[in-house]
């Protein structure tokens, strides 16, 4: 009985690993989705109105991203305002949270409205890195199209 004939394996590596290309400023601009979750209209007898709105924030990449909200930013053009008016964000102005890769997270936030109008509650600021990315600022993440309230007086 004839053995069978031995195969010799050669195993290659390469001289120079290639290190991973850094993500573009596009790609690091669109690693967080928001999405703002809130009635289309809201109905009050006139005081103060508090609207519970959810904002929902998902990790669009397999890495794990440092993530920064800030509630605190105000449209500057004077047109913006007419036509929306000003409205108030109760409670923590800005929160820091890291998400998985492909996480999503959901944020209960408060508005605070004192007149009836139509409001724009795209006003969120997010800002992500990724974890292990070595530098000082995150990203500004792009922003999606205008959040429109109508608050109705009853």
């Amino acid at each position: 009985q004839e053995l069978p004939e031995t195969v010799l394996l050669k195993f290659f590596r390469p001289e120079n690993t290639p290190v991973p290309a850094r993500p573009t400023p596009e790609q690091l601009s669109n690693l967080i989705k928001t999405s703002l979750h809130y009635p289309e209209s809201f109905n009050h007898s006139f005081h103060l109105c508090l609207v519970p709105v959810t904002l929902l924030l998902s990790n669009c990449s397999q890495a794990v991203v440092d993530v920064m909200i800030d509630l605190r930013h105000k449209p500057t053009s004077s047109e913006a305002l007419e036509i929306h008016g000003s409205f108030t964000w109760l409670g923590q102005t800005q929160y820091k949270l890291q998400l998985k890769g492909q996480e999503v997270y959901s944020l209960q936030l408060k508005a605070c409205f004192v007149h009836t109008g139509v409001y724009n509650l795209g006003t969120p600021r997010v800002f992500a890195k990724l974890v292990d990315q070595v530098t000082l600022f995150e990203t500004s993440q792009q922003n999606s199209m205008p959040a429109l309230i109508i608050i109705n007086n009853i």
